[in-house]
């Protein structure tokens, strides 16, 4: 009986083990601006809201088809309506997730600027776990769309934004700016749904967490 009851505890600490082991990552993944508020408009008259949602929605589709679902993700939203920043970030304090990545393009008066930029809270020391984390993925991130597809590099800055300043105490944050639609071929790139997948996959093949 004894030894029955030992083999049982045994099973038991296999099978949690297991579970323990197969939990996945949590990843919110937000998509800027929406609805009324269609953010930068591009050269070839794209909205930013539309492209942040394209690659968002692609995202969530190559981890379950061509990564195998090594992670759950979520997104703040899934179709062409506007979401408040606070909603946006009471998200990530309810599902408390290992990475919130807010998706953005750029945009400026001078139409020469290229490049994609990651952004930290301003006001969080490196030292902060969370901020450490999310400077690895951000290096990461910055590393592979500049050599996997050809992005100019515009380095990691720090920005006192809504979505990392009430996200950052909860988990890792970053703001990703995805290129200028100001610029016309930025623009004309992220308008073709090949490249923005390939995009969202290169953003997917990043993520170290």
């Amino acid at each position: 009986m004894k030894l029955f009851k030992i083999l049982l505890m045994v099973l038991f600490l296999i099978l949690a083990n297991t579970l323990f082991s197969q939990e996945k990552k949590v990843i919110i993944i937000d998509a800027g601006h929406g609805g009324t508020d269609s953010g930068a408009i591009g050269t070839n008259h794209r909205k930013e809201k539309d492209i942040t949602l394209a690659i968002a929605k692609a995202m969530l589709l190559y981890n379950r088809t061509l990564l195998d679902n090594p992670y759950e993700l979520y997104l703040t939203r899934y179709e062409d309506t506007l979401i408040s920043l606070r909603h946006r970030t009471q998200l990530v304090r309810a599902l408390r997730p290992d990475l919130f990545i807010s998706l953005h393009c750029n945009h400026s008066k001078n139409e020469k600027a290229t490049g994609i930029e990651i952004y930290l809270h301003n006001k969080t020391s490196l030292e902060n776990e969370n901020q450490m984390e999310s400077q690895v993925v951000a290096l990461s991130m910055i590393e592979v769309l500049t050599k996997r597809l050809g992005y100019r590099n515009r380095g990691i800055k720090r920005a006192n934004f809504q979505v990392l300043r009430e996200s950052i105490a909860t988990s890792p944050a970053i703001l990703v700016e995805l290129g200028f639609l100001s610029n016309t071929d930025e623009a004309s790139y992220l308008e073709l749904k090949k490249n923005s997948n390939a995009v969202a996959l290169a953003l997917l093949m990043s993520i170290k967490i």
